[in-house]
């Protein structure tokens, strides 16, 4: 009777162990997502928004020139290009300090890092001499743009694939995570499975034993004990279930659309910049014009479409998926959202942003036409407005309907983050709780019979 006491002891201790266990780890997981895999991409997509934009606005200070009518959008450009510096510095300094004991990836910061100050100091150049030649708007000097060429090729060629790869790095890192900790609470359940059943078969063999020994039909103390087992096990399984769950919502439902979205609009920006350039780099505006619907295909890719039929194509594609949601005639980041969608209010709102980017595209259309024509500074005003109807209204309507797509994802991403962590461990106590209840009553309901046994050695006195 003693070696099943000991043993029915041993069983609970096993199964609290695998539960506490359990808890940690999946605790753990959940800290390193959300104070390191998390923010770290968050850092990657707010360096590559920040550095995007910057060379947006750098295009933008140039091509207004001197034009005593565009003055304040001047400034403006120039005041929003220092908080994308200062917003960029930030976001390196962040992944530098969370690269600290990886080499590969401090070293990529560290490049990306150097790469920022040859940017910045070519941009401050080409700035200096537009300020000399005090050009018109429109028509930037030889030397100007030669500085500025100089400048975004640092840009495009390194500083944004650089930033690019430290999103991507950042994603798969999460991914990673979300994989192993996924597979490693497969394993658990197996293992909490296990451990309670052999709980709860070293608690029906003692009763077995009790009711054959003493000829007794139920020992009511480990008869709930065994219920309590078998609860304990089901529970366990549930709550494992439930963890899953959590991590899948976090990380599928939602932060996968976050990912896109905010890359999406990383992209968007550097393609409404490519307007800017079209307009202030006339001699190479075929190569901006296409670099603006390469950019257009990442966010909505239409197969075969050009930028003179895009906007038909993608009337007809909408019109298509209006007409069954379930076939999604295009993809790019916004297709990855639209076959994504899974919170209330987020299909609403992520139609709401294909309308409004239409509106913005058939803008884009009217600047180039107005340029065609010869009326460059009429295309620069059009361009840069934000007066109701004009292209940079739209854009900003577009831009603000984009981030409350992403507002919805995040929220959800912080909802099932936040619920999962606060459960990882609390649930797991609380069955070891119930677990210690187990024992106790195993102990209850052997105490009166062990008083008939005498201690071991003592049998033969």
């Amino acid at each position: 009777m003693r070696l099943l006491r000991g043993a029915a002891m041993g069983a609970s201790a096993l199964l609290i162990a695998v539960l506490v266990v359990i808890g940690l780890l999946t605790r753990s997981s959940w800290s390193g997502i959300r104070n390191h895999s998390a923010p770290q991409i968050t850092s990657a997509t707010g360096l590559y928004f920040a550095i995007n934009d910057m060379d947006a606005q750098l295009a933008n200070q140039l091509m207004f020139g001197t034009n005593p009518e565009l003055a304040d959008d001047r400034r403006t450009a120039a005041k929003i290009y220092d908080q994308r510096r200062d917003q960029a510095g930030v976001y390196l300094r962040d992944l530098s300090v969370a690269a600290q004991g990886d080499p590969v990836a401090g070293a990529s910061i560290a490049q990306a890092i150097a790469d920022f100050g040859s940017y910045e100091e070519g941009a401050a150049h080409a700035l200096l001499l537009s300020k000399q030649a005090a050009h018109p708007a429109g028509q930037t000097d030889a030397d100007t743009l030669a500085a500025y060429r100089s400048a975004t090729e640092v840009m495009r060629t390194r500083l944004l694939p650089e930033a690019d790869q430290l999103v991507t790095a950042n994603n798969v890192s999460f991914n990673t995570t979300y994989t192993g900790t996924t597979d490693n609470l497969s394993s658990a359940r197996i293992a909490v499975l296990a451990a309670g059943l052999l709980l709860v078969v070293v608690l029906v063999v003692l009763h077995l034993f009790l009711t054959f020994r003493f000829r007794r039909i139920l020992n009511p103390a480990v008869a709930v004990a065994v219920l309590i087992a078998l609860g304990v096990s089901i529970a366990a399984s549930v709550q494992i279930s439930a963890q899953q769950e959590y991590l899948h919502g976090a990380r599928r439902d939602a932060y996968d659309s976050v990912v896109a979205l905010t890359r999406a609009r990383a992209v968007a920006y550097d393609a409404n910049a490519d307007e800017s350039r079209y307009l202030l780099d006339q001699p190479l505006a075929a190569e901006h014009e296409q670099h603006f619907f390469d950019k257009t295909q990442q966010l909505m890719h239409l197969p075969g479409a050009a930028i003179r039929d895009w906007d038909a194509r993608a009337d007809a594609a909408m019109n298509a998926y209006r007409a069954n949601q379930e076939d999604l005639p295009f993809t790019g980041f916004f297709g990855d959202e639209f076959r994504n969608i899974t919170f209330r209010g987020e299909r609403k709102q992520a139609e709401a942003v294909m309308a409004r980017y239409q509106v913005y595209q058939k803008d884009d259309r009217r600047i180039r036409a107005l340029a065609s024509s010869g009326d460059v500074t009429g295309a620069i005003a059009f361009c840069v407005s934000y007066a109701p109807g004009d292209s940079n209204w739209a854009f900003g309507e577009f831009d603000t309907a984009l981030q409350k797509l992403i507002a919805i994802n995040t929220s959800a991403y912080e909802k099932s983050s936040s619920e999962g962590a606060g459960s990882a461990l609390t649930g797991p106590l609380g069955l070891s709780g119930a677990v210690v209840v187990i024992a106790v009553l195993a102990f209850i309901g052997l105490r009166r019979h062990l008083a008939e046994f005498p201690p071991f050695g003592r049998e033969s006195a």
